[in-house]
């Protein structure tokens, strides 16, 4: 187990190398000069020449990236060139309502999509398997500004039962908070829904075809406790894996889904960073991201030597 851990542990540094190398050859891969397109249209050579020096662009590209590397090492990511803070410091600003949203994003896509995909395998071929699969083709085929636009009109707007926009701390009052989160949350959810509602199904289906689960039932167990106890526990694997790889769309669906609902959190500082052009902050989402995916993959790999024994071999 240990062993396991370690490889797993050892596995994600070259990976985080390669990332690290990439967000730094992104300020260099850009087109132009980045210091003429910080500086903008009426800049003088002067000004080019001073933002260059303030990014470290006249020194060669391997001094740069040894010293660059070094300074995210000890948990420095740079200066923001337009507010000159530290670029740590404007994330963590920004990451208490973008947790929140992910985290309520998340067990509402457990709560629901789960249920619902043990109810299709367990129903399959009936209505109300077709119903369920239906309701996940839309959650896959409706983009999620669509959706956050249609529920802003129908439960803002007309019925006015939540608010249009905003954010409200958890220290404000926990129903302000939850009233701030449920749309956009929802909205971000539909999506992973249905992707985990159609895994969970296939899975199961699977697995309730094996001679354990025929056994099972031959015993008298009662269907709960099949689908329950022996069905989902051993269909847990890929149902797992699948809300890992939902990470990498959270990632990308709190940018659209916070600037729909204006929540002030990491998704609005990167459409920020990017209207401005300002390359330091972008360079630390990038990598701030990333850490984040390869950190939960790690996390669910872990997990699988608890749900499978076997993988620890």
């Amino acid at each position: 187990m240990l062993l396991y851990v370690l490889r797993r542990i050892l596995a994600t540094i070259p990976v985080m190398g390669v990332v690290a190398l990439f967000v730094f050859l992104l300020l260099h891969l850009s087109p132009g000069d980045p210091a003429a397109v910080i500086a903008g249209d009426y800049a003088t050579p002067a000004d080019i020449a001073r933002i260059r020096a303030q990014l470290g662009l006249d020194r060669p590209l391997y001094i740069q990236f040894f010293s660059w590397l070094g300074r995210v090492l000890t948990g420095d990511l740079g200066t923001s060139i337009f507010s000159d803070l530290p670029v740590s410091y404007l994330i963590g600003q920004r990451l208490e309502p973008t947790i929140a949203l992910s985290v309520l994003t998340m067990l509402i896509t457990v709560v629901v999509a789960v249920p619902l995909g043990v109810v299709a395998a367990w129903k399959a071929g009936t209505w109300l398997d077709r119903s369920i699969m239906i309701l996940a083709v839309c959650g896959f085929s409706i983009p999620v500004f669509v959706l956050a636009y249609g529920m802003v009109f129908v439960f803002s707007m007309e019925l006015q039962w939540l608010p249009v926009q905003g954010y409200k701390p958890i220290n404000e009052g926990l129903i302000p908070f939850l009233r701030s989160l449920t749309l956009p949350s929802i909205a971000l959810s539909a999506f992973l829904i249905a992707l985990v509602t159609r895994i969970t199904r296939a899975s199961l289906l699977e697995i309730l075809d094996e001679d354990y689960i025929r056994t099972a039932r031959a015993k008298g167990i009662t269907e709960r406790k099949v689908l329950m106890l022996h069905a989902l526990r051993n269909a847990a694997v890929p149902i797992v894996t699948i809300l890992g790889i939902g990470v990498a769309f959270l990632l990308g669906g709190v940018v659209v889904t916070e600037s729909v609902f204006n929540i002030p959190g990491v998704g609005r500082l990167v459409v920020d960073a990017i209207l401005k052009r300002d390359y330091p902050i972008i360079q630390g989402l990038i990598l701030a991201f990333s850490g984040v995916y390869i950190l939960i993959n790690l996390l669910i790999d872990l997990t699988y030597t608890f749900l499978d024994p076997r993988i620890r071999l």
